[in-house]
């Protein structure tokens, strides 16, 4: 199983295959609007201006489930972000990536990845206190933690790496070596 072999939903409500994608550097993130790591938006939107033409894609799956910081919906999460921050990359549906309603996407990205923790930053450390308050033992497993984690998929739909909202810093390179 890998990365093409899924479904999801765009913003029209429409089933759209990652086969689609096939052969393409992926980045799926989950995004929200109202959130601290929201100005990742345009760290986003210039990785994609930068890459896209070499075959990489974006693939930005909004997700309310942190802090109810992704409200509204499909349609004015899209304007905002495209208003806001000027994204031209594909945005999807809102969605679930934990608990029983979350998509099997993201059920094969959490079940085939490991949190690596938030690193020691000033925010990492105050969102790792925020998470622990409601998984106690956020350490240990693949639950997506909060808004702005990245999953990089080679074009082979096979996943690369993980990132934690807190790490842009390594995405940048990790993309290049996909490329």
């Amino acid at each position: 199983m890998n990365a093409y072999d899924f479904k999801v939903k765009a913003r029209d409500g429409s089933e759209i295959s990652l086969s689609d994608y096939k052969g393409k550097v992926l980045l799926i993130v989950n995004t929200a609007t109202g959130c601290g790591f929201t100005p990742q938006y345009d760290d986003l939107q210039a990785l994609y201006k930068e890459f896209s033409s070499q075959g990489f894609e974006i693939l930005d799956f909004p997700c309310n489930q942190f802090g109810e910081q992704a409200p509204g919906s499909d349609e004015e999460i899209h304007t905002f972000c495209k208003g806001r921050f000027g994204i031209t990359f594909p945005q999807f549906a809102k969605i679930d990536v934990n608990g029983e309603n979350a998509i099997p996407l993201y059920q094969w990205l959490t079940a085939n990845t490991k949190f690596d923790g938030f690193g020691k930053s000033p925010m990492a450390l105050m969102l790792a206190g925020v998470v622990k308050k409601t998984d106690k033992d956020y350490k240990n497993n693949g639950k997506i933690k909060w808004n702005f984690t990245k999953f990089l998929i080679d074009r082979n739909g096979e996943i690369v790496d993980r990132f934690e909202p807190t790490d842009m810093k390594k995405l940048k390179e990790a993309i290049k070596a996909c490329l």
